[in-house]
């Protein structure tokens, strides 16, 4: 690292996999597990690119961290990303049993945390994480407002 630059924060790392994203055609939408302060996936969103309504960023950084640590189950693990989760990604996270969610832009028209259904705070969610929304925020907005409006 060079002097006087702070290093990235993991919601950073999550904001360059979104770019990233983007620049791909995919709607600009990063995440990042991590583990005993170290990241275990990284994970832009893949709906297109693989033809999979499921290739949510949440839903390729869960399975590559599942893989990566050999259990399904995901305690001591930190999720990252972008947008608030969906309902499927919010489930996902559930039954990962993710310790904490840390994410930018609220979503009132697709989210499932804060917004919506509010996954979490339903009776029948098995596991609800820590939940801290509005890290990286501004720059997740922006980032799909200009996504969306070059589209238009």
């Amino acid at each position: 690292m060079i002097r006087g630059l702070k290093a990235p924060s993991f919601m950073d790392l999550a904001l360059l996999a979104a770019e990233n994203a983007g620049k791909a055609g995919e709607v600009p939408i990063g995440c990042v597990v991590v583990r005993n302060d170290e990241v275990i996936a990284t994970a832009a969103n893949r709906t297109l690119t693989d033809r999979d309504p499921t290739g949510h960023a949440e839903i390729v950084a869960l399975r590559e961290a599942a893989r990566k640590i050999g259990s399904e189950r995901l305690v001591d693990c930190d999720l990252y990303v972008t947008l608030e989760p969906c309902t499927m990604c919010a489930g996902a996270i559930s039954f990962a049993r993710v310790r904490r969610l840390y994410y930018g832009a609220a979503d009132p028209k697709g989210g499932a945390v804060e917004s919506g259904v509010r996954f979490f705070t339903s009776p029948t969610c098995h596991h609800a994480p820590d939940v801290y929304s509005g890290v990286g925020e501004s720059e997740a907005a922006r980032l799909l407002k200009e996504f969306f409006r070059e589209r238009r």
